[in-house]
């Protein structure tokens, strides 16, 4: 399985962040490649993520990252 790294873009909530994960798709219609953000909950127990930290590791569906 692929790494999957995310920037965390907000930690405004006790104990959780927002990552954001780049991904690369190819559009077949126009035959390029077309960079879409994901964001996704993580739980961050001892709250010592800032934003524009680099994290990675997925979980489960809701919770997906463990910092």
């Amino acid at each position: 399985m692929k790494p999957v790294v995310g920037i965390v873009v907000s930690n405004k909530m006790q104990k959780s962040v927002v990552v954001a994960v780049d991904r690369l798709f190819h559009n077949k219609v126009y035959n390029r490649y077309v960079k879409r953000t994901s964001k996704f909950m993580a739980h961050d127990e001892a709250e010592g993520c800032n934003i524009g930290d680099r994290v990675c590791m997925s979980l489960t569906p809701n919770l997906c990252w463990c910092l």
